[in-house]
């Protein structure tokens, strides 16, 4: 190992990957909720915690809407017996009534109001939890499928969409039933000889009302979609601003954001329009029966039928009773967008890893850094040819190997298979003499050191990303790290030292300063298996020469996987594995491969003349 790093130039590493697995109840709970019913079967699962408190609510609002019912038969009093036959004094006592009932509905009113609201946040921030925990326990493959775009939508927006209907509810629309059902009630009550109005006026605005919602729950669903695209193209976008600029492509650029831009400015104008119909329906149902209640109680009073105060309480309880109906446009207006964010929500959610923790997963193993592929295959769902065929080997300590071969040959993926970032369709790997899969994925990790190809570095400190390897590294060995990644003198030039802060992505150090904070990283870790891809290839050659030297003596009883791309990168280490299609083609030793190996012939061919590597 040490021959190899003192005499190799350029190597190629595997992207970082942190996973922590959190078990999830609600991910077990709403399984199956896309054949139906998913918003109500999401809000009845993850509002369980907030019961004891949803239920005060409901008193509150109860006791706000009886309240609220209870003014106008006090109001019809105050007319048919007070001001009709000039009783001043009836007046004034039912007038301090009216004057402490309003008090009482003003009081649960703000009670309900203020207690709903912490039931909408604690639910927002447990399913944004939730979310955020499920993702974290998905592999590449998961990863993949939904993209970081869409994820980073459905944990922030469409929680949002589903909170507020939470929040709108608790605030506004329990309220309503009461209202709704008291208030039919006492109208009829007052004056039965009405009530055919009301049971014109509801008719008509649930089915007006449920044709229109109707017709926005697939438009908010689509996007909830487009949403995601932006999301997508901004993120491409911003990250790559600098090639955009490098190839002239701002004008195409443009247009691609205008025109997604576009897409979900007419979607959201659609919902918009649909949305903007159902407010004035209701109130001109509202207004309609307004007119049609003074009309006939007009007739009503002059023969008799009823008094003044027994209309207008009629009146006044037939505009509570829609506008409890408005007030429920206000949930039905939030309802499709937040039904079509629950399909979404519930989709990552009730989505399993497909690298899954053994019930009884080992935290012990029988060996120290061994690692050894035993067949091992690999295919990516619907694929129609595997990633990876038949792969077969082992190494041992202080041993390094080297995997090479052309451009979509599997390395990565094969690389990926060790510390589990996606499991193996086939075959099995073997770390330190245990399977993988029957492994603590913590064991795991805790014994692989990544570079990645891409060095990330998280917003913070050198000293915080540091310890991203080892938390409880001390500032002594920290400088170590450094010192044999090279990158001692950049941060002792930095303000602050270990101290100095890093923005997000390590945007204020260059690529090769990342690469050796990256390696800086993995190396205070000390694993027993170190993988690089590409970590060297911002590096000058000098730098690079004294990286790989300091490293020998710190990586002597580890294993070393390199994914490389040029044969000078890997011609002295212990075993190099040629790749082509998925398929090993050779096995060996720089020597025997050159002897034995058409295609690692052919790759050294391309890179070399016969007599630089004879």
């Amino acid at each position: 190992m040490g021959e190899w790093l003192a005499g190799s130039s350029d190597s190629r590493q595997v992207g970082e990957h942190s996973i922590t697995g959190i078990p999830l109840m609600v991910r077990h709970q709403v399984g199956g909720y896309r054949r139906s019913g998913v918003l109500k079967r999401l809000l009845s699962e993850a509002l369980k915690p907030f019961r004891r408190l949803l239920a005060v609510v409901v008193v509150f609002q109860a006791i706000q809407a009886v309240a609220g019912l209870l003014l106008p038969t006090l109001n019809a009093d105050i007319i048919d017996k007070g001001v009709a036959r000039g009783d001043t004094g009836y007046i004034g006592r039912l007038g301090l009534v009216m004057l402490g009932v309003s008090f009482i509905q003003v009081f649960f009113s703000v009670l309900a109001v203020r207690w709903g609201a912490r039931i909408a946040m604690g639910f927002g921030r447990d399913l944004r939890a939730s979310l955020f925990h499920q993702v974290n326990s998905f592999s590449a493959r998961e990863l993949n499928r939904f993209g970081s775009p869409s994820l980073i939508t459905r944990i922030t927006n469409d929680v949002q969409q589903v909170q507020m209907l939470v929040l709108m509810t608790c605030t506004m629309l329990l309220a309503a039933p009461f209202t709704a059902v008291a208030g039919v009630a006492l109208a009829i009550h007052e004056d039965a000889g009405l009530s055919w109005i009301i049971v014109v006026a509801i008719p008509v605005v649930v089915v007006l009302l449920a044709n229109i919602i109707g017709r926005m729950v697939p438009n908010f669903r689509v996007m909830q979609e487009k949403v995601d695209r932006i999301n997508e193209i901004l993120r491409e976008q911003l990250t790559g601003i600098r090639v955009v600029r490098a190839f002239v492509r701002e004008p195409e650029e443009i247009e691609r954001f205008r025109s997604a831009n576009s897409s979900l400015t007419s979607t959201a104008l659609r919902g918009g329009r649909l949305q903007g119909l159902m407010f004035p329906t209701v109130t001109l149902v509202v207004n309609a029966s307004c007119v049609a209640v003074v009309w006939v109680g007009a007739y009503r009073v002059e023969d008799g039928s009823t008094q003044i105060g027994s209309l207008l309480a009629f009146l006044t309880y037939l505009i509570q009773i829609l506008m409890a109906v408005l007030m429920s446009t206000f949930m039905a207006a939030l309802w499709p967008r937040a039904s079509a964010s629950a399909e979404r929500i519930v989709e990552v959610l009730d989505t399993e890893t497909s690298v899954v923790v053994a019930p009884d997963a080992r935290t012990t193993v029988d060996e120290r850094a061994t690692l050894e592929f035993r067949h091992v295959g690999f295919s990516y769902p619907g694929a129609a040819e595997p990633v990876l065929r038949d792969v077969s080997f082992r190494v041992g300590p202080g041993e390094t190997l080297a995997i090479i071969g052309s451009t979509g040959s599997g390395k990565t993926t094969l690389v990926n298979l060790i510390p589990r970032l996606v499991d193996a369709t086939a075959g099995s790997v073997v770390v330190d003499g245990v399977d993988v899969r029957q492994l603590a994925p913590e064991v795991i990790w805790s014994r692989v050191g990544l570079v990645p190809q891409k060095p990330f570095l998280f917003s913070g400190t050198v000293a915080s990303n540091l310890r991203y390897g080892r938390s409880d590294a001390t500032e002594a060995e920290m400088w170590e790290a450094l010192e044999i990644a090279q990158a001692a003198d950049f941060v002792a030039q930095m303000p602050g030292g270990l101290d100095a802060p890093i923005t997000q992505g390590g945007a204020n150090v260059s690529g090769g300063q990342r690469q050796r904070l990256s390696i800086a990283r993995a190396v205070i870790r000390r694993p027993e298996f170190y993988v690089f891809d590409d970590a060297f290839s911002a590096l000058d050659l000098a730098t690079d020469a004294r990286l790989r030297s300091a490293l020998a003596p710190v990586t002597r009883d580890s294993v070393m996987i390199v994914v490389a791309q040029r044969v000078s990168t890997i011609r002295h280490a212990d075993h190099i594995l040629v790749l082509e299609d998925g398929e090993v083609m050779g096995l060996g030793t720089h020597d025997e491969l050159l002897a034995t190996c058409p295609t690692y012939q052919e790759i050294v061919q391309s890179q070399y003349s016969e007599e630089s590597v004879a």
